[in-house]
């Protein structure tokens, strides 16, 4: 069955449902313990293209200018801790959060580095490469199958839409992989930020009621129920799930309910930008509060970003006018506002927060004004689900090149992310083949974040 017909039902892509038999019992089913299952939620805010840990979470005031770049360093709401000037805003939060200043993949390819970011995998290329059926599957929808919502009739879900290199279809990592369709995550393609934001498929069609949608869904499934007992594909199983679900998401007066942001108050709504990305961190927010297991937010690339040199955060060229006119101060506002905002609303203790770029971009500043690629070193900021906040984790060199103290490396950041949301670093699932397959690629939890 072709994914576009998979895609037809209500306008919504694969949900991530997990089929039967795919994780022995015992490594998700166990009690929570400690840190293990603390998070109910999980917001990703994948900052894409690969922001500089120079003008964001590891300034280095005291290297030369051609390392340092254009901007100085700010003093945080934890002693001793500094930050780039361009996020003063996320300065004054910084007691709650856990920044990573050594997280490294020695991969300077968008695509590859970010699979490994993704997934917990690493790629064999270092080269940019294409999506494959044979990719291993995302941390989406890894937790979307394993740990499915038990409120929303969505578990994990990725907006505002995928993340792809110039005109290149979408880069790896972002999909069920080499488990199918029925493990993608749920995608919206949407631009939250419009004024008269609706998502297809959520809404019934005019003259439809729930009680006709309702007489209709029961003849479907007593037709399915024929058609499924002489098939035994798991490809039209999974299509028939997926009608369940269209329906359930109908049905579920709270999953429509999330998408409308009319409701929010209008101030809450400028806090987070009236911008794709904040008006999309808003509604992941939103996601979450109505039982979303995980909403990974890409960064969108804007109009006019194909033709400039450095989309999103690919600061080839004017690193120091890009940083400072859009993408910090975009950042700055959006991501404090959801930490305060989720603090304010009692959901950060039960709500992981992990906003990273797929690398980092290179210490010393090229002819053009920019940074290159740089997979050796980079930060990345993790707030939530209990995490002690006002810590810094590892170090990097004196030039921010390589990492000096902790090297970690995304096998631990996905180990940590699963630890936190209930499910066993250590587990394993059952491929379609039959075979086991471990949930990560040799990754430790990183203590610092999940504690004893």
């Amino acid at each position: 069955m072709s994914r576009r017909e998979l895609l037809r039902i209500g306008g919504l892509s694969c949900l991530g449902l997990s089929l039967p038999g795919l994780l022995r019992a015992d490594a998700v089913a166990r009690p929570a313990a400690g840190s293990f299952g603390r998070a109910k939620s999980c917001i990703f805010l994948y900052l894409s293209g690969g922001p500089p840990q120079h003008e964001t979470f590891d300034p280095k005031p005291d290297a030369p200018s051609e390392i340092r770049g254009d901007f100085g360093s700010i003093r945080t709401s934890v002693p001793g801790v500094h930050f780039s000037e361009l996020l003063p805003r996320t300065a004054r939060i910084a007691d709650r959060l856990a920044v990573i200043r050594s997280m490294s993949t020695d991969n300077n390819s968008h695509t590859a580095s970010g699979y490994w970011m993704l997934t917990g995998y690493p790629h064999t290329a270092q080269a940019e490469v294409p999506a494959s059926p044979d990719d291993w599957p995302s941390l989406a929808s890894v937790v979307g199958a394993l740990k499915p919502s038990e409120r929303s009739p969505f578990s994990s879900v990725l907006l505002p839409e995928m993340v792809h290199n110039d005109n290149a279809p979408p880069a790896p990592g972002q999909g069920g992989g080499f488990m199918g369709s029925a493990w993608n995550p749920l995608v919206f393609q949407c631009d939250p930020s419009l004024p008269r934001f609706e998502v297809d498929g959520l809404k019934l069609p005019e003259g439809m009621t729930l009680e006709r949608l309702g007489d209709r869904g029961s003849l479907l499934r007593q037709l399915d129920q024929q058609f499924l007992a002489s098939t035994r594909s798991d490809p039209v199983s999974a299509f028939g799930r997926l009608q369940e679900q269209a329906f359930q998401v109908v049905h579920s007066s709270a999953a429509r309910a999330a998408f409308e942001l009319e409701r929010e108050p209008a101030a809450v709504r400028d806090r987070y930008g009236r911008h794709k990305f904040g008006q999309s961190v808003l509604l992941a927010r939103r996601l979450v509060e109505t039982g979303v297991r995980l909403v990974q937010v890409n960064w969108p690339r804007e109009p006019g970003d194909q033709m400039t040199g450095n989309p999103v955060w690919d600061t080839h060229k004017n690193n120091s006018s890009r940083l400072r006119e859009v993408l910090c101060p975009t950042f700055d506002t959006t991501f404090s506002t959801l930490v305060t905002d989720l603090a304010d609303r009692g959901l950060l203790d039960e709500t992981l927060v992990v906003a990273t770029g797929e690398f980092g971009r290179s210490p010393r500043i090229n002819p053009e004004g920019g940074r290159d690629h740089w997979g050796n070193c980079f930060s990345l900021a993790v707030a939530g689900a209990g995490i002690a906040g006002g810590q810094v984790i590892g170090a990097s060199d004196r030039i921010g090149g390589s990492p000096s103290s902790r090297l970690l490396r995304p096998p631990d950041l996905a180990a940590t992310v699963l630890h936190l949301l209930g499910i066993d670093p250590a587990a394993e699932f059952l491929d379609p083949l039959g075979r086991p397959r471990p949930v990560t690629s040799n990754g430790t939890v990183i203590r610092e974040l999940a504690g004893a």
